[in-house]
């Protein structure tokens, strides 16, 4: 299975600043279900099962990979958005920030449910970037989003994949 697609990543760039879609895409940074939460996610169950399961570890070692690509992105655009990439999410509406905390990660060690843990992560992220990618009215951000949906679009699939496998 291909955990990477042979397609580039655009220029990471924006159009101007605007702390409002910071404050957005620090939802996908740091949020609950975030690309900080799948890095960590991911990282943890690859070292659960480097060696009960090593196909398995191998290739969610090279998922959190490609998610750290994305959390390096995110936060290269807030930054560029006027905003500092700390590992928290801010909503305007809220008027506050919450950290991002390792409450975010379910450590549970059963293949079955790590792989439902991860379709339902995948789904939400896909929901998510897809509602950003509407709201916001930044050409570079949305081509950007719109390549990282493919990435976490291939993660599910996967992650179907072998979760139907184990059936």
């Amino acid at each position: 299975m291909k955990v990477t697609l042979d397609i580039p990543y655009p220029e990471i760039r924006v159009e101007e600043k605007n702390s409002y879609y910071a404050d957005l895409l620090s939802q996908d940074y740091a949020g609950q279900t975030s690309e900080t939460t799948a890095v960590l996610l991911y990282s943890y169950q690859h070292f659960d099962k480097f060696e009960e399961n090593k196909e398995f570890a191998k290739l969610i070692e090279e998922i959190a990979i490609v998610e750290m690509r994305h959390l390096e992105i995110l936060g290269k655009l807030i930054k560029l958005l006027g905003k500092e990439p700390v590992y928290k999410t801010c909503e305007s509406s809220r008027g506050n920030c919450i950290m991002w905390n390792a409450n975010n990660i379910n450590y549970d060690t059963n293949l079955r449910e790590m792989l439902k843990i991860n379709i339902k992560a995948e789904e939400t992220a896909i929901k998510t970037y897809k509602h950003h990618r509407k709201i916001i009215d930044d050409k570079y951000i949305k081509e950007m989003l719109s390549r990282i949906i493919l990435d976490e679009e291939n993660h599910l699939k996967i992650f179907n994949e072998l979760y139907d496998k184990l059936k």
